[in-house]
């Protein structure tokens, strides 16, 4: 059976190979807006809180894992929050490759891991959009040995740590998604796919992407109305069933063509296309650019 998820996980090629050990004690907070960039948490010891933008603030705990596919603007501060808006840079040190935030003495209240993914696609910006925009994660087993290891590991200075670090982080992000419970989670891939009607009909147009889908035999696949499944499907996964479809069928087709796995003619059969020019029309009004633009330009820079 095709995987929805992990087809999407597999073309984003997630990494994380920035990170750091931030330290925590008394009154503080660190405002953030990153455009767009990925950004994760786990923490280590301790508690603090978290507000992100559009989003109700939380406490974290020990053993918490939060991961923003797209962060835009956040803060994370003290459970006593700082008066201000921003830390003062007096109250930030940097020992032994830790950062420490406001009193500088004595033990911390909190020790996090924080840092920036990296999304290895050329198409994160679309595969993003079908993720939640916050995954938080608690109580998760599986979730809490890997949080472990990577606890484990930022706390010693070993040989090769960073190259482990990033792996293990890696492995982090793709086990939160799947943790991730659907029902919860904003507009997106896993709230379609908890959906039991309507991961049906995802995971078919995973399975068929050369199928001439319809509305109508998405919904029947799904035992829905035209109508309710349309609905349904637009307020679970954000986009209309067809756009989701053309947006998948564009994301393998842009794959391909990164890869060099075939002429326009035939990447253009293996997305569902009949034609060649029909494919093209297609893929220069959702991407931009013509298709053989857009493989010549991706060989060139792979070459530099």
């Amino acid at each position: 059976m095709v995987d929805p998820l992990a087809e999407v996980v597999t073309l984003l090629q997630p990494g994380a190979p920035y990170s750091k050990v931030v330290l925590g004690a008394g009154p503080w907070m660190v405002r953030r807006s990153e455009i767009g960039q990925p950004f994760y948490c786990v923490i280590l010891d301790g508690s603090c809180r978290l507000a992100v933008d559009g989003h109700e603030p939380m406490a974290l705990q020990e053993g918490d894992f939060v991961l923003i596919p797209s962060a835009h603007g956040f803060s994370m501060s003290s459970l006593e929050v700082a008066a201000s808006e921003s830390i003062d840079p007096s109250s930030i040190s940097v020992r032994n490759g830790e950062v420490r935030l406001g009193i500088q003495s004595g033990p911390p209240d909190v020790r996090l891991l924080v840092g920036h993914c990296v999304f290895g696609s050329a198409d994160a910006a679309l595969l993003v959009s079908l993720l939640p925009q916050l995954v938080h994660v608690r109580g998760e087993r599986r979730l809490a040995t890997l949080v472990q290891l990577v606890s484990e590991e930022a706390r010693e200075q070993r040989p090769a740590r960073d190259v482990i670090l990033a792996r293990l982080l890696e492995v982090l992000l793709i086990e939160a998604l799947r943790s991730m419970p659907g029902t919860g989670a904003s507009p997106g891939l896993l709230r379609g796919l908890a959906d039991a009607r309507l991961a049906v009909a995802i995971r078919r147009m995973h399975e068929s992407p050369t199928r001439p889908w319809t509305v109508a035999q998405l919904a029947k696949e799904a035992a829905l109305s035209r109508s309710a499944f349309f609905e349904r499907f637009s307020r679970a996964v954000g986009v209309a069933p067809m756009a989701y479809l053309l947006a998948w069928r564009m994301a393998l087709a842009k794959n391909l063509l990164r890869r060099n796995e075939g002429s326009v003619a035939e990447v253009a059969e293996r997305v569902g296309y009949s034609s060649a020019s029909t494919f093209s029309v297609a893929f220069t009004r959702h991407v931009g650019v013509p298709p053989t633009r857009y493989a010549r330009e991706q060989m060139e820079s792979q070459r530099t």
